[in-house]
C-alpha cells in the first residue's frame, strides 16, 4: 500500500526506535540505516559514483537484494535508492524487500528521468502509474542517452548551481525520479502486456497522462509547495554561507597565529 510520495529520501515516516535496513547504500548511505547491504565491494562495476561509505555506528554487509539473508520482517523499515534500475529482477528484489521489512522508501529513476538524465548501466525505467510501479526494459523503448547525454549537465552542474533548478526539483521531485513509501505491499509490474501501462512508455504524453503523474494542484498547495521548498532552500544555502564564514574566519586565525610563533 502506497503511504506517499515523499520530497526527498530524508522526508521518511521512520521511527526512532526501528531497525532499518538500506539495500544498495554504495557512496551515499542513508543517516537513519542501521544496516547497509550491497552486491558489490569498492569493485562497483560502473554502478556507483564512487567507494562504499559506511558511517559511524552503521554496520555493513555484503549480500545480493534479490537473496536477502534475513528473516521474514527483520527488520521495521528498508531502504532503496537508485537500485532496482540495475538489477537483473526487480520483481524478485521487490518480493525481498517486502519480505524482510513492514514497509519502506524505493527511489529510482522515472522514464522522463532517464531521457534527460541517462545512464549507460540502466536496464530498467519506471513510472508510478496508479500507485502501481511499472517498469519497462529500457532497450525496448527506444534511443534513450544514444547520441545525446545532458545527464552530467543535470545531475553535476545545474543540481549544484542553480537555485532555480533546485526549487523545480524541490516541488515537483517526480520529474527526474520515482518515490514510494509503502507498507505491507508495494505493486509492480514488468514489461506490460496492458496497453494501457504501454501507452504511458510510447509516444506524447497525453493531458491525462500527465495529471496522472503530476496530479494537478490548486493556486494554494502550488504556493505552499513553492514557499515551503524555497524557506527549506534558503535555510539550507545561509547556513552553508555561515559555516564557510566561520571557516574562512578559523583559516585566518591560524594563518596569523603561526606567524606570530615564526
Amino acid at each position: 500500500m502506497k503511504l506517499q510520495v515523499p520530497k526527498d529520501r530524508f522526508s521518511l515516516n521512520i521511527d526512532p526506535n526501528w531497525s532499518v535496513l538500506e539495500i544498495g547504500g554504495g557512496h551515499n548511505p542513508h543517516p537513519r540505516a542501521n544496516l547497509i547491504v550491497d552486491k558489490y565491494d569498492n569493485d562497483n562495476n560502473g554502478h556507483r559514483a564512487g567507494d562504499i561509505v559506511v558511517r559511524k555506528g552503521q554496520k555493513f554487509l555484503l549480500a545480493d537484494g534479490e537473496n536477502l539473508p534475513f528473516e521474514d520482517n527483520e527488520f521495521d523499515y528498508v531502504i532503496c535508492c537508485h537500485v532496482l534500475e540495475h538489477v537483473d529482477d526487480p520483481v524478485k528484489f521487490i518480493k525481498e524487500m517486502t519480505r524482510v521489512a513492514k514497509r519502506g522508501y524505493l527511489e529510482m529513476p522515472s522514464l522522463m528521468g532517464e531521457y534527460l538524465v541517462p545512464k549507460g548501466s540502466h536496464e530498467w525505467t519506471f513510472l508510478d502509474i496508479d500507485d502501481t510501479i511499472v517498469g519497462k526494459k529500457i532497450k525496448d523503448i527506444g534511443p534513450i542517452g544514444k547520441h545525446i547525454d545532458f545527464g552530467d549537465f543535470f545531475l553535476y552542474y545545474l543540481s549544484r548551481e542553480s537555485v532555480a533548478f533546485k526549487l523545480l526539483m524541490a516541488t515537483y521531485p517526480d520529474i527526474l525520479t520515482v518515490r514510494y513509501e509503502w507498507e505491507d505491499t508495494l505493486p509492480i509490474v514488468m514489461d506490460p502486456e496492458d496497453e494501457y501501462y504501454n501507452s504511458f512508455f510510447e509516444g506524447a504524453l497525453t493531458q491525462e497522462q500527465m495529471l496522472k503523474l503530476f496530479p494537478k494542484r490548486s493556486l494554494k498547495e502550488e504556493l505552499s509547495t513553492f514557499f515551503a521548498a524555497f524557506f527549506a532552500l534558503s535555510r539550507s544555502m545561509f547556513s552553508k554561507i555561515l559555516t564557510g564564514s566561520r571557516l574562512r574566519k578559523l583559516d585566518k586565525s591560524i594563518g596569523l597565529n603561526t606567524q606570530k610563533v615564526s
